[in-house]
């Protein structure tokens, strides 16, 4: 039984990494590659959830002798989980701000731009 979750955990090791280096990347991109890695992104944090939900329903399957380490580490994953989706919220405001800035041709010095008008 206890098999199966370090499956699912090796598999939420791997798509964490992955997710957390595309978060780092979103800034850097321009138009539809940005939109483009914003959807996949959004896809594999959905992934990330599903693994959650099966890992959760392997530690109630298993006995509450030792139940105990899996529900602590499954705590853990779900910290990580938030702290992820808060990144890439973060990432998405400053993608936000930023088409918003380029659709107004504002750098950010607008007031400084009308003076002596």
């Amino acid at each position: 039984m206890s098999s199966d979750f370090e499956s699912y955990e090796q598999d939420f090791a791997v798509l964490t990494a992955d997710i957390t280096g595309r978060i780092g990347r979103v800034p850097k991109l321009l138009g539809d590659e940005k939109k483009q890695m914003v959807a996949n992104i959004e896809k594999q944090l959905e992934e990330a959830r599903e693994l959650l939900e099966q890992m959760e329903l392997e530690v109630r399957e298993i006995p509450p002798q030792s139940r105990g380490m899996y529900s602590s580490r499954m705590r853990s994953y779900k910290q990580e989980m938030g702290k992820l989706e808060a990144d890439f919220k973060r990432s998405r405001i400053a993608y936000s701000d930023e088409v918003r800035n380029e659709l107004l041709g504002d750098d950010g010095n607008s007031s400084e731009n009308q003076v002596g008008c």
